[in-house]
C-alpha cells in the first residue's frame, strides 16, 4: 500500500489486504530502508516465502526428502 500513498488503507475493501500483512511488512521497513524511494518489503516477503517453499516442498526439499527416506513416497 505504500506504492499507492492516496490508498486509506483503514477503509474496505483496501483494509481486507492491509490489516493482515501491514504488521509483518512495518517490522520488516525498520529493517530494509527504501529504495530509490520505493517500499521493496513486499518483494522481499514475497522472495522469502518463495524460496522457502522451494527449499521445503520443492522436489528436492528437505520434507521430500524426508517423506522419500521414510518410505512414505511410495
Amino acid at each position: 500500500m505504500t506504492w499507492y500513498p492516496s490508498i486509506d488503507g483503514t477503509k474496505l475493501p483496501w483494509l481486507v489486504a492491509y490489516g493482515p500483512t501491514e504488521p509483518i511488512l512495518k517490522a520488516t521497513r525498520k529493517v530494509i530502508p527504501l529504495v530509490g524511494g520505493v517500499d521493496v518489503t513486499p518483494i522481499v516477503w514475497v522472495g522469502l516465502i518463495s524460496f522457502l517453499n522451494e527449499i521445503l516442498l520443492g522436489p528436492q526439499g528437505i520434507l521430500m526428502l524426508i517423506q522419500r527416506q521414510s518410505g512414505a513416497g511410495l
